[in-house]
C-alpha cells in the first residue's frame, strides 16, 4: 500500500502532499518522540497527536515517509513547511491512534 492509499483508509485530509508516493513498510504509533527514535523502523508511517516541527525531525531522523495526527488536532504552518522541506507527507484524521493502527494493521494484511 502506498501513503495516498492511506487517506481512504483512515478517513484523512493531506495537509502537505510534495512528498514520494512510496510503499508503506507498516507504522509507529507512539507520542514519546524520544520512543520513535529508539524504536520506529525506515518505511514506517509515524501516528501520533504531537503536531509540531519536532515531530518532523524525528520522522526525518528514523525515515518515516508520512506522519499521520490523529484527533482531528491542528495542523500548524512550521509543521508543513518543515515536512515539504524534508518530502515526509503529513495527514490529519478525526480518529485516534488506536483507530489509525488498527485500519494501517488490517490494510497492510489484506
Amino acid at each position: 500500500m502506498r501513503i495516498k492509499h492511506l487517506q481512504g483508509i483512515i478517513e484523512a485530509e493531506i495537509f502537505q502532499g510534495v512528498f514520494e508516493d512510496i510503499e508503506i513498510a507498516g507504522g509507529y504509533t507512539s507520542d514519546l518522540l524520544s520512543d520513535v527514535m529508539a524504536h520506529a523502523k525506515a518505511g514506517e508511517i509515524l501516528i501520533t497527536i504531537q503536531a509540531h516541527r519536532n515531530s518532523v525531525a524525528v520522522a526525518g531522523l528514523v525515515g518515516a515517509p508520512a506522519i499521520v495526527i490523529c484527533n482531528g488536532r491542528p495542523v500548524p504552518e512550521d509543521m508543513i513547511g518543515a515536512a515539504r522541506d524534508e518530502g515526509i507527507a503529513i495527514l490529519r484524521t478525526d480518529l485516534n491512534q488506536y483507530e489509525v493502527s488498527g485500519r494501517l494493521w488490517k490494510a497492510l494484511r489484506d
